[in-house]
């Protein structure tokens, strides 16, 4: 009975320590996927996941709330780590959603918290950055833009100006820190990652989400029209480039076998997700039809992803149960 309680007792620690980082990557997966059918015209299943990716959120703050309050130092040592980042990059892109779906509101209350959070885990981060890099770390990459998409997309959809040029400095940031962090990424990790390897791709697919929404705004607000060009010129390299890296991911997981469902599978789900979303708004930034056509199949590949993870999560949480 002791050993029972405690193998239970072991469980539930380790849950509870995985929990924000599993939320966050949870809500930043489910949000694009959800942006990515709604770009798609899935309207009905695009809002049951958007449902599904708000009660995720509230779950991530209020264990983040609780933590706060009772377990500071535990923040504060976790808070080193980049998927401390997660936070800000599943709020931004829930923004990014909520803003699709005409909440204009809380597109704007999503964009002060997720920048707040950015501003005060950036520097920590930073200070205490470990190489060589894993796909982990690209999350200094993948926070950074998903405020430049967030901030963007407001831009174009509320018709506000001085967003777009906001969402500038944050977009050539976010690239400057992907060159950093790739030049010193250890490419042993395509093949004995936990699912986190899969960022190389999906950074550089949320640079290009930016790029296009960027030359999107621009071409809405009718303001840095010479810039119009160039935006759709990056946002269509940077999809080439992130197209290289699908081959190379999809080789290594053949070549390494991974089946057993680990909360880490849910950093997979977002890069999978953001390669149709930055399909579609590459695509029709440059007007480019056949990227389109590629976003059109490979969604039902982030939404198949989603099923399985949850179904993993769910058969989890039963085992813990049984286990009571």
């Amino acid at each position: 009975m002791r050993a029972r309680a405690a193998a239970l007792a072991h469980g539930l620690g380790r849950l509870e320590r995985a929990l924000p980082a599993a939320s966050g990557a949870m809500v930043m997966g489910t949000g694009i996927v959800s942006i990515a059918l709604f770009l798609d015209k899935r309207e009905a299943l695009s809002l049951a996941l958007l449902a599904i990716d708000c009660l995720a959120w509230a779950l991530l703050a209020a264990v983040l709330g609780g933590r706060l309050l009772w377990r500071f130092d535990r923040v504060r040592s976790e808070a080193r780590s980049p998927t401390a980042l997660t936070g800000v990059a599943g709020t931004a892109v829930l923004g990014t959603r909520l803003a699709l779906a005409g909440l204009g509101g809380a597109g704007y209350a999503a964009l002060a918290i997720a920048l707040v959070l950015w501003l005060a885990l950036l520097p920590v981060v930073v200070a205490h950055l470990q190489l060589p890099s894993t796909g982990i770390t690209l999350l200094l990459t993948v926070s950074t833009q998903s405020l430049a998409v967030l901030a963007a997309a407001l831009a174009d959809l509320q018709h506000v100006s001085w967003l777009l040029y906001a969402s500038l400095p944050f977009f050539l940031l976010g690239l400057a820190f992907y060159l950093f962090v790739i030049a010193r990424f250890d490419l042993r990790q395509l093949l004995i990652g936990s699912g986190d390897h899969w960022i190389t791709g999906g950074a550089l697919a949320i640079s290009t989400l930016a790029a296009g929404r960027i030359a999107l705004a621009i071409k809405s607000l009718h303001v840095l029209g010479g810039l119009q060009g160039a935006a759709q010129a990056i946002s269509l390299a940077l999809w080439a480039v992130t197209m290289l890296w699908l081959p190379a991911l999809l080789i290594t997981e053949a070549l390494s076998v991974r089946p057993r469902y680990s909360v880490r599978r849910w950093s997979t789900l977002f890069p999978v997700g953001m390669y149709a979303a930055c399909s579609f708004i590459a695509g029709a930034a440059a007007g480019v039809a056949a990227l389109g056509d590629f976003a059109r199949v490979w969604v039902w590949a982030g939404v198949a992803l989603w099923a399985l993870l949850a179904v993993g999560m769910l058969r989890r949480g039963a085992q813990i149960a049984r286990s009571a």
